[in-house]
C-alpha cells in the first residue's frame, strides 16, 4: 500500500482545524457564561442613549434608544419610586401617558395619575420587579388616585398603593374600595387605538365583565394576569416605523369574559409547581447582552445626553422635531455594517435638541 503524504497532511490539517474550532467554541461559550447579566449592564445606565427614538426586540426581551423621561410632576400626574429611575420611555409612550392623565381628569373626574414603572433609561432587563418594560412601551399606573398635594421624595418612596381586593375572599374586588371611577379609568386606558393591552388582576377583569354598561368594544384588551391588584399595566403597540420592534399577537376577538377568564377562578393557575423530592431548585439563568437583539449592544454603549434635564421635556411633553435626513438610525447602521464586528460600527448621531 502506497503512503500518500499529501492526503495525510490534508487529514492532519483538517483534524487540527477541527480542534482549533472546537476550542474556540468552548472558549466563546465560557466567555458567554462569564458575562454579567444584561440586567446589571442596563440597570447601571443613568441616562438614555442619545439617538432617534427606537424600540428593539420584544416587550420582555429588548432595549430602547432615544428614550425620554416624563417629568416627575405634571398638572395631572406625579411619578412614584423616583429612586428606581424608571420613568423613561419611548416618546410615543410618554405622549400617551400625558394625554391619558389629562383625559382622566377632564373627562371622568379622576384626580390625576400616580405613575409607577415605565422603563429604564435604555430599557433592557431590570434588576428587580419586571420581566417586561424592556422597550419603553409598557407603563404601570397606580389604582390609587393622585392626592391634591405634591408628594415629597420620601413619600413617593414609602407610600403603598391600595389593593382593590377583598383579603377575606378569593379573587374578589373589595366593594368598599373599588368605585365606578376605577372602572372608567381602566376602560379609558384600553380605549386608545395605540394601546395593545391593559393588564389587571383577574378579579378586576371579572368586576368589569359583570358591571361595565358602556361600550364593551375595548374590554377584550383588558387582560387578566397575576398580581396587578394595586396597579394596572398599559402596553402600547410598536410605533410606526419601528423596524426592530416586535408586536405582541393581537388579542382574541370578543370581550374576554368567557372561558379564558373562568380559568383564573379554578385551582390550576394557583397550584404550586410539582418538584421531585430532594431535587435541587434550578439555578436561575439571567439573560446576557448576547441574548438581546443585536442593536442592544449599540444602545448600551451609545452616547448619552449631557444631563437628565436635556432628555426630559420640560414640564409637559412635546414631540421632538423631525429627525434630519443626515441623522443615522441604528437600523441603518446595522444594515450598512452587515456582519461587521459591533466594535467597528459607528454610533448613531444624536437626535435634535429639545428647543
Amino acid at each position: 500500500m502506497r503512503f500518500d503524504a499529501r492526503a495525510a497532511l490534508r487529514r492532519c490539517g483538517s483534524a487540527v482545524l477541527a480542534l482549533i474550532m472546537g476550542a474556540s467554541l468552548v472558549s466563546a461559550e465560557a466567555a458567554a457564561d462569564d458575562a454579567p447579566p444584561a440586567k446589571e449592564l442596563f440597570g447601571a445606565k443613568g441616562l438614555p442613549m442619545q439617538a432617534a427614538p427606537a424600540a428593539f426586540g420584544f416587550y420582555s426581551k429588548g432595549c430602547l434608544a432615544g428614550g425620554v423621561a416624563i417629568p416627575t410632576d405634571g398638572p395631572t400626574w406625579q411619578a412614584m419610586r423616583l429612586s428606581r429611575n424608571r420613568r423613561w420611555g419611548h416618546p410615543a409612550m410618554i405622549a400617551l401617558i400625558e394625554r391619558f392623565s389629562h383625559d382622566a381628569v377632564d373627562k371622568i373626574g379622576w384626580p390625576g395619575l400616580l405613575l409607577g414603572d415605565i422603563s429604564q433609561p435604555r430599557g433592557g432587563p431590570m434588576l428587580s420587579g419586571h420581566a417586561s418594560h424592556q422597550i419603553g412601551l409598557d407603563a404601570d399606573i397606580w389604582l390609587t388616585p393622585m392626592p391634591r398635594k405634591t408628594l415629597s421624595y420620601q413619600e413617593r418612596e414609602t407610600i403603598s398603593a391600595t389593593s382593590m381586593l377583598d383579603k377575606s375572599k378569593f379573587l374578589t374586588v373589595d366593594p368598599s374600595i373599588w368605585t365606578p371611577s376605577h372602572a372608567r379609568l381602566i376602560m379609558m386606558a384600553a380605549s386608545y387605538p395605540q394601546v395593545e393591552r391593559v393588564f389587571v388582576n383577574p378579579a378586576i377583569k371579572k368586576k368589569l365583565c359583570d358591571t361595565w354598561k358602556g361600550d364593551r368594544s375595548a374590554l377584550g384588551k383588558v387582560r387578566p394576569i397575576y398580581g396587578h391588584d394595586y396597579h394596572f399595566h398599559i402596553r402600547i403597540k410598536c410605533p410606526p416605523g419601528s423596524k426592530g420592534c416586535k408586536d405582541q399577537a393581537a388579542v382574541p376577538a370578543g370581550d374576554g369574559c368567557g372561558k379564558s377568564l373562568a380559568w383564573w377562578f379554578t385551582d390550576e393557575p394557583w397550584a404550586k409547581p410539582k418538584q421531585k423530592p430532594a431535587a435541587k431548585p434550578p439555578r436561575p439563568k439571567f439573560a446576557k447582552l448576547s441574548d438581546l437583539p443585536k442593536a442592544c449592544a449599540l444602545v448600551l454603549n451609545g452616547p448619552a445626553p449631557s444631563s437628565e434635564q436635556e432628555a426630559t421635556y420640560g414640564t409637559a411633553y412635546r414631540a421632538p422635531a423631525a429627525i434630519p435626513a443626515a441623522a443615522t438610525s441604528i437600523e441603518a447602521v446595522i444594515e450598512a455594517a452587515g456582519e461587521a464586528p459591533l466594535a467597528d460600527i459607528p454610533v448613531p448621531l444624536p437626535r435634535p435638541g429639545l428647543e
